[in-house]
C-alpha cells in the first residue's frame, strides 16, 4: 500500500522466530513501527537498543541518515507489525528516536493518538510532520467520530481486524480506504474491530481511495 499523501509505505509485516532484516539505511523519513504481537529488537547507529512489545510504538526519524536493523526478539514466537513511511515536512533533520507504550485496556472504544505532530501537546511519539496516527478496538454497534485536525488532510483508515463502515462504505479485516476533502469520519463498527487511522497532508482530488 503506497502513496497516500504524505504516507509512502503501509507494511502488514511478520517475522518467523529467529529471522531478521539486516542493517540498513534510510534518509528523510519518518518510520514509525507498531507491535501487534510478538516481540522485535532493535538497534540503529545512533546507540539505540530496544526490544518492542505488543502495544508498542517505535518513531525513528530518519533525517539526514540513520542505519538500523530488527530481528524477532522470540525464538519460539512470530513477531506481527506494521512499518509506516512518512514524509517528514523538512529534509535533513536530525536524526532522532522515539518509544512508548499504549496498553490495550486505553484503547476501548476510542481511538488513542499514537503519533502526532513534534511540538504538540496531542500525546503520542512525535513526528516531523503534521499527521496524527490513532489505533483502537471498537465493540459491535459502536460508532465513533473521528474529527481531522487540518483542513488540507486525509485520512487513510486501515482495519486490523473485524468489520465496520466508514462513512457508508464497507471494509472487511485488513483493508484499507483513504478519505480526504471531508472534516470528519463515522465509523461503525459491525463487529469488534481493530482500527488504525493514518491522518497526513494529501494533494489530491475527489473523496475516497478504496483499498480493499
Amino acid at each position: 500500500r503506497l502513496h497516500f499523501g504524505a504516507l509512502r509505505v503501509l507494511n502488514d509485516d511478520s517475522l518467523a522466530p529467529g529471522a531478521g532484516i539486516g542493517k540498513h539505511a534510510h534518509e528523510n523519513r519518518e518510520i514509525i513501527t507498531i507491535l501487534l504481537s510478538g516481540s522485535l529488537a532493535h538497534e540503529d547507529n545512533k546507540g539505540n537498543h530496544a526490544l518492542l512489545q505488543a502495544g508498542d510504538v517505535q518513531l525513528m526519524s530518519a533525517g539526514s541518515g540513520m542505519e538500523h536493523a530488527e530481528k524477532n526478539g522470540s525464538s519460539e514466537l512470530p513477531a506481527s507489525f506494521l512499518q509506516l513511511w512518512i514524509d517528514p515536512h523538512t529534509e535533513g533533520l536530525s536524526p532522532r528516536y522515539e518509544q512508548q507504550t499504549f496498553p490495550a485496556k486505553e484503547k476501548q472504544n476510542k481511538l488513542v493518538t499514537i503519533v502526532s505532530p513534534l511540538g504538540t501537546t496531542d500525546g503520542g511519539v512525535g513526528i516531523n510532520q503534521q499527521a496524527w496516527l490513532s489505533q483502537g478496538t471498537l465493540e459491535k454497534n459502536y460508532t465513533y467520530t473521528y474529527p481531522l485536525h487540518n483542513a488540507g488532510n486525509g485520512v487513510y483508515v486501515f482495519l486490523l481486524s473485524g468489520d465496520i463502515i466508514v462513512n457508508e462504505i464497507v471494509l472487511n479485516a485488513r483493508d484499507g480506504l483513504g478519505v480526504w476533502e471531508t472534516g470528519q469520519l463515522s465509523i461503525t463498527a459491525n463487529t469488534e474491530a481493530e482500527i488504525l487511522l493514518i491522518e497526513v497532508p494529501v494533494a489530491q482530488t475527489g473523496q475516497t481511495e478504496d483499498n480493499r
